[in-house]
C-alpha cells in the first residue's frame, strides 16, 4: 500500500489562468473576497485620484468628507468611523496638515482637537465628492439590484464592527 502523503503531485501540463484555479476553502470565505475586492477598488480609486493630495493609502478621503460635513469634530470620532487607531489617525491628519488641507484647533474643554478645513481642503473635498460619486462606474457590471444588496449586506456589517469597536 502507497503512502499518500509520500505520492508525487500531479502537474497539470496545461497553462493555468486566474479564472480557471480553484479557490477551495477561500471561495467559501468573504474575508477572502472583500480583501480581494478591496485591493481592486483601491486600485481603481488611486488611478481617479493620481496627483491629488488624498490619493494613496487609506483614511484621508473619510477624514476630508467627515471634517467638511461636521467642523470641529474630534479626531477620536473620525478614528472611529475609519477604524484607525490613535497613532495611525495622528500620521493621517498630520499628513493632511502638511499638505495645507484642514487645521486643528483647541477643542471648548481644552482636552481634545477640533478639526476644520482650510480652503484648500473645502476645495478639494467638493473636487473628490464628484470622483468618488463616480465610483460606482467600477461596478457597472453589476446591476442597480444586486448592488443596492450588496451596500445593504455591507453597510449592516461595518456599523455593527463600529458599534462593537467601540464597546471593546
Amino acid at each position: 500500500m502507497a503512502d499518500d502523503a509520500k505520492s508525487p503531485v500531479r502537474i497539470d501540463p496545461a497553462p493555468l489562468r486566474a479564472e480557471d484555479v480553484d479557490l477551495g476553502v477561500l471561495d467559501g470565505t468573504l474575508s477572502y473576497f472583500i480583501r480581494s475586492i478591496n485591493i481592486a477598488v483601491t486600485r481603481d480609486l488611486d488611478q481617479r485620484l493620481e496627483g491629488l493630495d488624498v490619493a494613496r493609502g487609506t483614511g484621508k478621503i473619510t477624514t476630508l468628507f467627515l471634517v467638511q460635513r461636521h467642523p470641529g469634530i474630534r479626531p477620536s470620532v473620525i478614528a472611529d468611523v475609519i477604524l484607525k487607531d490613535r497613532s495611525a489617525m495622528g500620521r493621517v491628519l498630520d499628513d493632511m496638515e502638511a499638505h495645507g488641507l484642514l487645521r486643528r484647533e483647541t477643542a471648548e474643554d481644552a482636552r481634545a482637537q477640533a478639526l476644520f478645513l482650510t480652503e484648500k481642503g473645502e476645495a478639494l473635498a467638493d473636487e473628490v465628492r464628484t470622483i468618488v460619486a463616480g465610483s460606482r462606474d467600477f461596478f457597472a457590471d453589476i446591476d442597480d439590484a444586486d448592488y443596492d444588496a450588496a451596500m445593504a449586506v455591507l453597510r449592516r456589517i461595518y456599523w455593527r464592527i463600529v458599534r462593537k469597536r467601540k464597546t471593546v
